[in-house]
């Protein structure tokens, strides 16, 4: 999706629903800071939902640095005021906010008895909305968990065609321990702390997507790609992020020369979210192939998505100059050079196509084509449910 796009999906989608939401970690009222990460466990459950039926929710990363502009220290109880404030600093509607408690259990027999209490502040309209809680036993925190998220999602969408056994079935219970072993992971600062308690976390429970998949893009990051592939090959279809997970195993596998896999993994993408970045990658795979005439047809897509962007350009221009389709070429390496003038790679392709020599002149295939590594979904749905109202997106 070209850029433009996605930054008209964010806005019109912020003025039509009016429904960006920040979810705050939860106070720990236990008296022991041990159980702080279950503040962010809830956290996490609530933004994640929430995103899933495409609305608006502020990511952790933003709200982190929110609370050092505001001085405030992670784990700290907010003032209903601090609650506003951190709400306008980010540009929100609502802010999810709530507190939490850990009792021991008097036999000793589980971990304890949780009890969360979360509140709605809604602040373009200045007004308090319900408080809804839960209780139970520890071990069932995400179970707790999904129930408070369905609770939020009902008041927030009333309308919202998903039932609660469908919901209950998509968000598979997990052992308590994995799911910590996950967000002190998340909250970790160095990199290998978070590599090693995601992969714990994974190890608990094989059912977990999440550690799979932060594993897995950790490692991508890395260029870590084999053991990247097999972080995120483990990430289940149900799980909110699953086709970026996809997405990302196809990078994993070009990268490793695996090209009939990447394509695959690309194409189950594209057969759901047709994003200019598939098409492009799933075309580089196909042109890795030598399938020269649907690498032709996908590179197109890309291009006729954004045809501003050099980098779809230089790819159609590069695979059909392997084609030998030198004019065909040539139209596009300069139109790739109007972009990027400085591009000594498009003008290396310009130059030989313009004086029709061959690929084969060079006695392999250079493999240039240009890979695409961002993966903007949230943004193609936006636009799709804004540009077809009332129609629920694939």
């Amino acid at each position: 999706m070209a850029a433009v796009a996605v930054l008209f999906a964010l806005a019109a989608a912020r003025s039509a629903s009016g429904q960006t939401v920040l979810v705050l970690p939860f106070f720990n009222e236990s008296g022991s800071g041990d159980f702080d990460w279950i503040g962010e466990s809830i956290s996490e459950t609530l933004s994640e939902v929430l995103a899933s039926q495409d609305l608006f929710v502020v990511d952790r990363d933003d709200r982190a640095v929110a609370y050092r502009r505001l001085g405030i220290r992670a784990n700290s109880r907010l003032t209903r005021a601090s609650v506003m404030k951190t709400g306008e600093t980010l540009d929100a509607d609502l802010v999810i906010y709530g507190e939490f408690q850990v009792r021991p259990d008097p036999a000793g027999a589980g971990r304890g008895t949780l009890q969360v209490a979360a509140h709605i502040l809604s602040l373009r309209e200045a007004r308090q909305g319900p408080e809804f809680s839960e209780l139970g036993a520890l071990e069932d925190l995400t179970t707790l968990e999904s129930h408070l998220a369905w609770q939020t999602l009902q008041y927030l969408r009333p309308n919202n065609p998903i039932g609660e056994e469908e919901f209950r079935r998509s968000r598979t219970p997990v052992r308590v321990e994995a799911v910590e072993s996950y967000i002190r992971g998340l909250l970790a600062p160095a990199e290998e702390a978070k590599r090693t308690l995601f992969a714990q976390s994974a190890r608990l429970d094989t059912r977990y997507s999440q550690p799979n998949f932060q594993l897995g893009r950790l490692l991508y990051r890395k260029q870590e790609y084999r053991a990247a592939a097999d972080s995120l090959q483990r990430v289940l279809a149900s799980f909110s992020e699953y086709r970026e997970s996809v997405f990302l195993l196809g990078l994993c596998r070009y990268h490793t020369g695996d090209f009939a896999g990447a394509e695959k993994a690309f194409q189950q993408v594209a057969a759901v979210v047709p994003l200019n970045e598939v098409w492009n990658n799933l075309a580089a795979a196909q042109s890795r192939r030598n399938q020269l005439p649907q690498a032709i047809e996908n590179f197109r897509r890309a291009v006729e998505g954004d045809p501003n962007d050099a980098g779809y350009r230089f790819n159609l221009g590069y695979v059909l100059w392997k084609k030998g389709d030198y004019a065909g070429a040539n139209e596009q390496f300069r139109a790739a050079l109007e972009r990027a003038p400085d591009d000594e790679g498009i003008r290396m392709l310009l130059s030989r196509s313009s004086a029709k020599i061959s690929r084969k002149a060079f006695g392999r295939d250079e493999g240039l084509e240009r890979l695409k590594t961002e993966y903007e979904e949230r943004a193609y749905r936006t636009l799709k449910s804004i540009l077809a109202p009332g129609k629920a997106p694939d």
